[in-house]
């Protein structure tokens, strides 16, 4: 079950975040993008959404809602919930989340260093449209990446 996270999460959605992301640290010689997140904004504006268990964070979905797509700015699985389907049902979730909105279109970027999440995100269906420098980190590259729901 998918809730938006309330401010009491800030602080579970960090460390879930953190976790997930580290085996990236050393690949991208520091922390992504997601990890220097400050989340309580994104949180006030309605845009971090959790999966639980029970009562723990296992999951948890970032989405920015555009005027033509939805944007993923990140998705997190803890890593003890890795392996169990939790990523595709947060991008089904992301579906679920553009057709309420009635918006055509999924979009993401990735470092183009994680080719595994690269290879994931072709097998659910997203296409990349492009590679450019990372505007906050020089010497590294995204690769944008969307898929349509309309289909």
């Amino acid at each position: 079950m998918m809730r938006l996270a309330r401010l009491e999460d800030l602080a579970a959605v960090q460390s879930v975040t953190e976790a997930a992301y580290e085996p990236y640290r050393a690949l991208l010689g520091g922390p992504p993008l997601p990890v220097t997140e400050d989340y309580a904004p994104r949180i006030h504006r309605e845009e971090v959404w959790v999966r639980e268990h029970d009562t723990v964070i296992s999951a948890l979905a970032v989405l920015e809602r555009h005027a033509d797509h939805v944007m993923v700015f990140s998705l997190a699985v803890a890593p003890s919930y890795q392996g169990q389907g939790h990523g595709i049902a947060l991008l089904q979730f992301t579906d679920g989340k553009a057709a309420e909105w009635d918006l055509p279109e999924v979009r993401l970027y990735t470092n183009s260093r994680m080719e595994r999440n690269i290879a994931l995100y072709r097998a659910y269906g997203f296409q990349e449209t492009g590679r450019r420098p990372n505007p906050h980190r020089p010497g590294w590259m995204l690769v944008d990446m969307a898929r349509s729901i309309k289909d």
